[in-house]
Formats: structure tokens, C-alpha cells, sequence
């Protein structure tokens, strides 16, 4: 029995920090998105591989490390990712809205699997359900959600092993009637839970009229919990002195909507990056040809 396609777990990669192995932590959890991009012969698909993130977890680093295990060597690898380009920007890519955390760039399948590493990824075509599709099947509070990821930096150094965790959601038909861009899961969610994508739980019954969900689909990521925060006030001035602050319980995750368009802004960089080199081979061809004939 399964309630989470076993591939789902390779999706997911833990995001660390620190050059010295010995002293790296793990602050931050990704996971791996195919971009549909067409369909090849034999029933064979093409997707573009991105890394899904927050952008408060690659704001204001240099370099990354991701980590994923390996189908020839029993230990896990971790491999170091530049987030600066030499223009200084960064390679990575924000949502737009200060208020939607979602990053995303690019990965190199190829250079993964000669290196022989495991991994696998959600496919926009068939396994992600936006909120056109969740109002079409009636998603609602209640519905069981897992959440995968690696919490409080419980990254093992010899294996890559994702922690899932069980809730369901909140409060999400504020979302689904365009109020918001986000919505609240019911999930124990700590620090390093960030990035973790949210994947709706199969069901075999539901309420009339209602209906069965058969598969298991991506929903969202974690941004981050909500936290409760108590003051405590100072007799003798009244004035506040401590500030107490508790993890509600409740945790805020943004949309599969909000993903693909940051999906989308880096195939449309991508996409000028290369008409830009395009253009400029153009224009050096045609400066050639020119002072050819002006030669004759």
C-alpha cells in the first residue's frame, strides 16, 4: 500500500550551506520540476528540470549544496551550485510579488545522470494540480495533504532519506476565490521545512458530490509556519518586555499557480538569453560579409 508514489521522495533534495563537509548544515529543502515541453516518438515526453525553492532560502548566498544519492556508491553526494552569475545577478529566479516566496533555475539532468546520481521529478502535465483544477474536484479544508522535506536539518551524511510529515488542508477556499495567493496547511512544520513541496493525498471516498481523487498531486510548497506571539508586559511600566513566539501549528504554502509562473520567467530569460547570442552572431556574420564586399 502506497499513498505517495515512491519516485515522489527523489524529487526532493535538502539545500545546505558551509564549503567544509564536516561543518555543513542544511538549512533548506527543494525539489525537482519537469517542464512539459513536447512529445518525442514511442510515447517518450520532453521536460526542462528546474530547482523549486524559496527565495529566502537562496537570498544572499553566493553558493549552494544540494544533496542526492547515489545509484553506484552507498553514500550520498553533495554538489555545489553557483547562485551568482559573473554579472553579479543572480542565477535563480524570484516570483515578482515581494509577497509570493517561490525561486526557481535551471539544472543540468544530463550532468546528474553521468554522475549517477537519483533523481526524479514532478511533471507539469501529469502530476500538479493548480487551483483551476482543485475548484474542478472540490478541493476543500479537511482534504489529507504530506508534506516532504528535511526538517530542523535532519539530513543524514551517508543517505538521503525525506521526512514526510501527515496534515490536511486548512483554509484554502480563500484561494480558491482569488482572495489570496497562498493557503494554510495543518502540518508540523519547522525550520528546514521550507521549500518542502505539499502533495495532496489520494482518496477512495469521498462526499456525494464530491469527488475521488485516484492520484497523488503536488499542490504547493511550504513557506514557512505561522507563529503564535505573546507579549509579556511589565507591571511597574506597562510597557512590553519579552515577546514569546510558538509555532502555531498552522504553516502558509504557496500555490502551484505561483510556481509555474516563476517556472515560466526562466524559460522566458532563458529564451532571451538565447536570442540575445542569436542576434549577435547575426550581427558579427553580417559585419563579415559586409567587409568582404567592400574588399572587392
Amino acid at each position: 500500500m502506497a499513498l505517495i508514489p515512491p519516485f515522489f521522495l527523489n524529487t526532493v533534495v535538502a539545500i545546505g550551506v558551509g564549503d567544509d563537509p564536516n561543518e555543513r548544515h542544511w538549512i533548506g529543502t527543494g525539489f525537482l520540476l519537469g517542464r512539459f515541453l513536447d512529445e518525442l516518438p514511442d510515447n517518450k515526453k520532453r521536460y526542462q528540470i528546474l530547482l523549486i525553492t524559496n527565495k529566502h532560502v537562496l537570498i544572499n548566498l553566493k553558493v549552494a549544496y544540494i544533496k542526492f544519492n547515489s545509484a553506484q556508491d552507498p553514500k550520498s553526494k553533495d554538489y555545489k551550485i553557483p547562485l551568482i552569475s559573473r554579472n553579479g545577478r543572480p542565477i535563480w529566479i524570484g516570483h515578482p510579488s515581494i509577497t509570493v516566496d517561490v525561486a526557481a533555475m535551471l539544472l543540468n539532468p544530463a550532468f546528474l545522470k553521468a554522475e549517477g546520481s537519483i533523481f526524479e521529478y514532478f511533471r507539469s502535465d501529469e502530476h500538479i494540480l493548480n487551483k483551476e483544477k482543485m475548484i474542478a474536484n472540490g478541493i476543500t479544508e479537511g482534504d489529507p495533504i504530506f508534506v516532504l522535506g528535511f526538517p530542523i536539518g535532519l539530513v543524514a551524511k551517508e543517505r538521503q532519506y525525506v521526512i514526510c510529515r501527515a496534515g490536511c488542508l486548512a483554509r484554502v477556499r480563500d484561494f480558491l476565490e482569488n482572495r489570496t495567493n497562498e493557503f494554510l496547511i495543518d502540518a508540523p512544520v519547522f525550520p528546514g521545512n521550507s521549500g518542502n513541496p505539499v502533495i495532496l493525498c489520494p482518496a477512495s471516498v469521498a462526499i456525494q458530490g464530491t469527488s475521488n481523487i485516484g492520484n497523488a498531486n503536488l499542490i504547493g510548497m511550504v513557506k514557512s509556519y505561522v507563529p503564535y506571539k505573546d507579549i509579556a508586559i511589565s507591571q511597574q511600566t506597562q510597557q512590553a518586555r519579552i515577546i514569546f513566539e510558538e509555532n502555531s501549528g498552522l504553516a502558509a504554502v504557496e500555490s502551484v499557480d505561483s510556481i509555474i509562473e516563476t517556472v515560466e520567467l526562466v524559460i522566458k530569460r532563458v529564451k532571451n538569453r538565447d536570442d540575445q547570442k542569436k542576434r549577435r552572431v547575426k550581427e558579427r556574420l553580417e559585419k563579415v560579409i559586409s567587409e568582404q564586399s567592400n574588399q572587392r
